[in-house]
């Protein structure tokens, strides 16, 4: 007979296939011939599983085939919308990881590359180098909530030395209609696609990128999205004053506010323990009746060092909850962490549009069937025998 611990590892293992095989069933719908159907799942199976470097001639290697060719067509030809599983992924994170006071978030990430020719390469700031280097740059959206995060959206960041130059965007395959887009405009994008779809979500939270955006922020605000938003020391805001509206920097802000209005408070678990910062606010000139703006103020208990943030949310909003809001942000750095170490978002050889869209998907459909299995398994809701889709 088996030993308990073998047979409950065993049981763990069929749900965890079933679970996968249901996500499946989800998007199977998306895919015109059963080929390129059947392949997918073996793609995800691929990403998920123990794999050393994700790409096409070792997913091919682990779903027994002999070429990449298989997975080569998956990502290149096959006749299937990756924005049509985006929906599927989307829709797949509210029902499992859905919470009206989730958080959205915006960030960024860099592909290193070699060369000239993968779609949006260009010499660039990469988080991710922590330098200027030849990469790619991915705009994403992540929802937060008390259940899980994940990942529900993408874009590429495609330079005007790319958008100038039809002939490169031809050769790389980009849609005849996409031209130059902002980071802030590719964000506003992923938002007014989850806002129109009815995702759940009290707040939206980004870094100084997007929060330096004075049109993202007004569209949030006319969209009744509430959001913390960093911004830049030299960011001018305006505040009421005695003879109407004043404007003064967000650096000019913070060091007019009081000793004694310096708060200490957490801003979320880190890899060392609670992040402890000092923080404060300044109220900020507000058209909106029952709503307020704010200048968040975070300074270091270390060095002193300031960051900053525009909000803008309901004027009953305390001090902490923009804090909690604020902290939200550094989560997505795990996700992307996670992605590019347990599902490859990364490891992609592909070089034109179609197939990063596709590759891009695929993982962070994988990765959101990992956070939704790990949610499950720390739920206290759990039951025996519940599945992951």
């Amino acid at each position: 007979m088996l030993e308990a611990d073998e047979a409950a590892d065993i049981e763990e293992v069929q749900a965890w296939a079933a679970g996968l095989d249901a996500l499946h069933v989800r998007i199977a719908g998306r895919f015109a011939r059963a080929e390129p159907r059947r392949r997918a799942l073996a793609y995800l199976r691929g990403l998920l599983g123990n794999v050393s470097r994700k790409n096409g001639w070792q997913l091919a290697e682990h779903a027994g085939e002999r070429t990449p060719d298989g997975m080569q067509r998956l990502l290149a030809t096959a006749d299937w919308d990756p924005d049509r599983v985006r929906d599927d992924l989307r829709a797949y994170v509210v029902e499992r990881l859905g919470d009206g006071g989730a958080v959205l978030v915006v960030d960024e990430t860099g592909f290193l590359k070699k060369g000239t020719t993968s779609v949006g390469v260009q010499r660039q700031y990469s988080g991710t180098a922590g330098k200027v280097d030849n990469c790619q740059l991915g705009v994403f959206l992540a929802y937060a909530s008390r259940k899980g995060r994940a990942f529900i959206d993408r874009e590429l960041y495609l330079p005007e030395c790319w958008t100038d130059d039809p002939e490169r965007c031809r050769a790389a395959r980009v849609p005849e209609q996409v031209g130059f887009r902002t980071k802030p405009q590719l964000a506003q994008l992923m938002l007014e696609r989850a806002l129109d779809a009815g995702v759940p979500a009290s707040w939206v939270t980004a870094d100084e990128v997007y929060g330096g955006s004075p049109t993202l922020r007004g569209w949030l605000e006319g969209r009744g999205v509430s959001y913390v938003l960093a911004v830049k020391c030299t960011e001018p805001l305006v505040i009421s004053g005695p003879d109407g509206p004043v404007r003064a920097t967000a650096e000019q802000l913070a060091a007019a506010v009081p000793a004694e209005q310096w708060v200490t408070a957490s801003a979320g678990q880190g890899a060392k323990g609670r992040r402890l910062y000092d923080w404060t606010r300044s109220q900020l000139a507000t058209p909106t009746a029952g709503k307020a703006r704010w200048l968040l103020v975070r300074r270091s208990r270390r060095d002193g060092e300031l960051a900053f943030y525009a909000c803008s949310g309901p004027a009953a909003t305390p001090l902490i909850g923009l804090v909690r809001v604020a902290g939200t942000r550094w989560a997505v750095e795990e996700g992307f962490e996670q992605a590019k170490g347990e599902v490859g978002l990364d490891h992609y050889e592909v070089r034109r549009w179609p197939g990063w869209y596709r590759h891009i998907t695929l993982a962070l459909l994988a990765h959101a069937f990992l956070a939704v299995t790990r949610a499950q398994a720390t739920s206290p809701e759990r039951t025996k025998g519940d599945t992951a889709a």
